[in-house]
Order: structure tokens, then sequence, then C-alpha cells
């Protein structure tokens, strides 16, 4: 009997339960423009995973990576949730005037 698809299914559901705060957590305390943390983390766990013979620690590391790489998207994504009140903004950041002002420029030229 092999177990090793349980294994590695287990592991990528906990580190994909694992990044949605992460990338909740992002946002709100550096917003979008740490994106390129994820990135580089992304291209080092996949990197890492290729080096590593081991299959399960080589699988978690390429989880990890690729989901590094989609939290780029999901960061920009937050984003918008926030906009949409959704989530809460950090009061102690001052790119969400920038936000609002382009959510306002979206709507006036809605309505022209």
């Amino acid at each position: 009997m092999n177990i090793l698809g349980i294994v590695i299914a287990v592991i990528t559901f906990w580190v994909i339960g694992l990044f949605h705060p992460i990338v909740i957590k992002a946002e709100y305390y550096f917003g979008v423009k740490c994106w390129w943390v994820f990135a580089l983390a992304g291209a080092l766990f996949l990197t890492l995973s290729v080096f590593v013979e081991d299959i399960i620690v080589s699988s978690a590391l390429g989880v990890i990576g690729c989901s590094s790489f989609w939290s780029i998207l999901e960061i920009f994504e937050q984003r918008k949730r926030v906009e949409k009140g959704w989530f809460p903004k950090n009061p102690n950041r001052n790119d969400y005037k920038n936000l609002e002002d382009t959510s306002l420029e979206k709507n006036d030229k809605r309505k022209k």
C-alpha cells in the first residue's frame, strides 16, 4: 500500500490553509508592494524542490513555491476585497487613500 499521495495531499492542504492568513496579514501590514517577496520565495522554494531527493520534502517545497506564486495574485485580490469592505483597512497605512482615489475615478468614468 502506498500512502505517499495522501501525505502530499495533506501537506498541500496544510500549506494552502497556511498561506490564506499570510496573504491577509501581508496585505494589511505591507499592502501589495510586498508581492516581490512572494515571487522570491516562490523561486527559492521551487529551486530547492528540484535539488532535494526526498519525494515528500521535494513535493512540500514545490507546493510552497507554487503557493507563493499564487499569493502574488491573491495579494492584489485581497486589496480589492479590502476596497469592498470585506476586510478591514490598516489605519496606519496611507496607500488606502490612493486606493480610494482610484475607486472614485473609476466610478466617475462609469457615470459619464
